[in-house]
């Protein structure tokens, strides 16, 4: 007979929605690594966590009270970029495992988002005032010194200047009209990001790598996560059920379309999925 005191396992999208229920004391590493699960159900969450702590165990052994935030930042980057190697993985870039922050941390290799959520970690445990940086395009991370601010690539390690991220910017800016008087200044690029945007640009990254490679099933998985992470985004809603009608369940579809159509406000965008819904519903009878 189970004890009193024994709960049931729960699942994993349950786990990562207990993780992502509060902003306050959202566990960025913890809720990060819980994505892998889909992939990896055997892995142990806690024990990557664990990985984790042994190195920054091993920096912080290079550094002691007396050193300043200028040379700890030194001391992590060479430990974590050049001593354990990690890196972008510029050969393989749009794998799957380059978001799965176990497989980041056996290969050395990830993207962006991922190695600099773990060097995030790293660098606040050395008690630098370290933040993410939804910079567009591409994730950057940056710390605050006494002396002024720090931006680096994670991709590379390399540290940026004004001129660099303002020739980063510029293809994005002509993209999007942000020329002459729509111009704004480079520091509103750099604003901290919070950790449920985070999570969500590392979820996004994972949908558009499986809807490229039409893996329905994968993509749902991804949709469902990002959708207890953000229960308003109703493109989301739009985004799943277009992958349940290509998987052949047209039950689940119109479920998520309805929910789309009623949200929505973009009124083209709400006719084709109009149009869409009918051909499922007729589907059904």
């Amino acid at each position: 007979m189970p004890s009193a005191f024994e709960f049931p396992t729960p699942t994993p999208l349950g786990y990562f929605a207990a993780l992502v229920a509060d902003d306050d004391g959202l566990p960025l590493l913890e809720a990060a690594t819980a994505i892998a699960q889909d992939e990896y159900p055997e892995m142990d969450v806690q024990e990557v966590l664990g990985d984790v702590d042994q190195l920054l165990a091993r920096v912080r052994r290079r550094c002691d009270d007396a050193t300043d935030p200028l040379q700890r930042l030194r001391a992590l980057n060479q430990f974590f970029f050049r001593d354990m190697g990690f890196g972008g993985n510029v050969n393989n870039y749009y794998d799957p495992d380059n978001s799965y922050l176990n497989a980041v941390l056996r290969t050395r290799r990830g993207i962006p988002i991922t190695l600099g959520v773990l060097w995030l970690e790293l660098a606040q445990g050395l008690g630098l005032k370290a933040r993410g940086v939804n910079f567009p395009g591409h994730f950057m991370v940056k710390v605050n010194l006494p002396n002024g601010q720090v931006v680096i690539d994670p991709f590379t390690g390399q540290s940026l200047s004004r001129e660099d991220l303002s020739e980063r910017l510029e293809p994005y800016k002509r993209r999007n009209g942000l020329v002459d008087d729509f111009d704004v200044p480079v520091g509103l690029y750099l604003q901290a990001a919070p950790s449920r945007e985070i999570l969500s640009r590392m979820l996004r990254n994972l949908k558009e790598i499986h809807r490229t490679q039409e893996d329905w099933l994968r993509l749902i998985a991804v949709q469902d996560r990002l959708l207890v992470l953000l229960p308003d985004a109703w493109t989301e809603y739009r985004d799943r059920g277009l992958a349940w009608a290509e998987m052949g369940d047209a039950r689940l579809a119109v479920s998520d379309l309805e929910i789309y159509i009623a949200h929505t406000d973009d009124a083209l965008d709400r006719d084709a999925m109009d149009r869409r819904l009918q051909e499922l519903r007729r589907a059904l009878n």
